[in-house]
């Protein structure tokens, strides 16, 4: 037999060369591990709709209007979606803990900082700056799960919290939003950042495990285009729907994003250390689920959307019932979470995704009902529940196969390239949806215009349905 070079993958398992005690002790510290990046994850996704709700309050104590209070949340998504493949790569090169903290500790003074904006300008540059610290830490927390779990059964379960911590911390930001700005201020959507920031960049160099470097060089030229054509895209769908479709801004930055693509597409092949692997998106399944995740996140976005701005001026709730209305969604999701694991290990990936996305069309089409004359138990609740089901069904067999068969020196790349499609379909249905609903709105009155809306989000989910029908389906099921 010829001599075989032994990596760290090629060692023997742990089982063969440790106790029994000490299994136990590493098994529990990389538990605690992974639960401490997942608060962590938390805590970024949180953020995303945790200032939304605290909008109103905002505009009114700082003096914004609407198109500048708008900047509130873009910044922080322009920044967040335009730099997660850099930050995923700077995880790879350099230590994806490493990175993590960095950009947790960037996040954390960003939200002390912005907690006491006197100013807009202050207080928008703050949301920019925490943008920048989710970008770096957010692709971590995924390659930190993959790479930290001890079996193939381990990873799915950590997939799956990191699945439902995505869309359930969202629902659960809309929650904590109102609770805070209705008994406090504003400001505590973001001061309510620090001390979870503090405490998890104190823990998590106790629990998690550094990763190898990288040593091969940072590719820059990668890096500048990948990051541009991100914050252009994303850039031109904050600012359609103000702007326009046709406008010279939302074509002009369309355009600059797709022309920073094909530069990336034809310089990574020729890069020793890439940015984006280009085999990353040589697999059929993986581009499956990527666009599956962008069309869903897609309309998660949006039904946020819809859903809150229906419940607080055709039925009046205040901030907190609003988002305690979104209880069944995110119930749901964390159910699903403990289940999803042995479905996929069961069933495999494709008919779970398939399931998730049709139910997630079932609920948009019920949706679609609503009119003045309907009740939250009647019209929102079921519907809601049956969302959080079908995205607990369909986030994590996602995340699965695109983290699939990943080399380990690139799951800070894969990972960063998932939380970037995430981030955009987020944008494109939230821009896509506001103009559906714009252009049958009546001022003053919610329900003309949210028909075709949610019919948009079910055609959003109908069309991911379709694609992973006909891109994941494979002769073998994927164990």
């Amino acid at each position: 037999m010829p001599a075989t070079h032994r990596t760290p993958e090629s060692n023997p398992p742990a089982s063969s060369t440790q106790s029994p005690a000490t299994l136990a002790r590493n098994s529990r510290r990389a538990v605690v591990g992974i639960m401490i990046v997942l608060v962590g994850q938390l805590m970024l996704t949180l953020d995303g709709t945790i200032v939304n709700v605290a909008l109103p309050s905002i505009g009114t104590g700082l003096g914004l209007g609407p198109s500048s209070l708008s900047w509130v949340v873009n910044a922080y998504t322009i920044a967040f979606g335009g730099l997660m493949l850099t930050g995923g790569r700077l995880g790879d090169k350099y230590g994806r803990l490493r990175v993590f903290l960095i950009g947790l500790t960037v996040f954390t003074a960003s939200s002390l900082l912005g907690g006491f904006a006197q100013t807009p300008d202050l207080l928008i540059a703050a949301r920019a700056a925490q943008g920048i610290g989710a970008a770096l830490a957010a692709p971590g927390v995924l390659a930190l799960l993959t790479t930290s779990a001890r079996d193939g059964a381990a990873r799915n379960r950590a997939l799956a919290l990191f699945a439902a911590v995505g869309i359930g911390g969202s629902t659960l930001g809309l929650l904590l939003g109102g609770l805070v700005t209705e008994v406090g201020s504003w400001r505590w959507t973001l001061f309510i950042n620090v001390p979870i920031g503090i405490a998890v960049i104190a823990l998590a160099p106790l629990f998690v495990a550094e990763t190898p470097r990288d040593p091969g060089r940072f590719d820059l030229i990668g890096a500048l285009c990948a990051t541009g054509a991100a914050v252009a895209i994303v850039w031109a769908l904050t600012g359609a729907p103000d702007y326009g479709w046709t406008s010279p801004q939302t074509i002009g930055c369309l355009a600059a994003g797709v022309v920073l693509l094909a530069a990336l597409a034809v310089t990574e092949p020729r890069v020793a250390n890439p940015m984006l692997v280009p085999s990353l998106l040589c697999d059929r399944r993986r581009l499956g689920a990527l666009a599956v995740t962008t069309l869903v996140f897609g309309s998660q976005i949006a039904t946020f959307f819809l859903v809150v701005q229906y419940l607080q001026r055709a039925l009046h709730f205040g901030p907190i019932a609003a988002g305690a209305a979104f209880l069944p969604m995110t119930l749901g999701i964390f159910a699903m979470a403990r289940i999803a694991p042995k479905l996929v290990a069961r069933f495999g990936q494709a008919p779970l995704l398939i399931t998730g996305t049709l139910g997630l069309t079932i609920s948009y089409v019920w949706l679609s009902n609503i009119d003045n004359s309907s009740g939250y138990a009647t019209a929102v609740l079921t519907p809601l529940l049956i969302n959080g089901i079908s995205a607990g069904l369909t986030f994590m067999p996602a995340a699965s196969l695109v983290m699939g068969g990943v080399d380990p020196q690139h799951t800070g790349s894969a990972s960063g390239l998932l939380q970037t499609v995430q981030q955009l379909g987020g944008a494109i249905g939230l821009a896509v949806i506001v103009s559906v609903y714009a252009a049958g709105a009546v001022p003053g009155q919610f329900v003309p215009g949210a028909r075709a809306a949610f019919l948009t989000t079910a055609a959003f989910t109908l069309l991911a349905a379709i694609l992973a029908v006909l891109l994941l389906r494979s002769p073998q099921r994927e164990r």
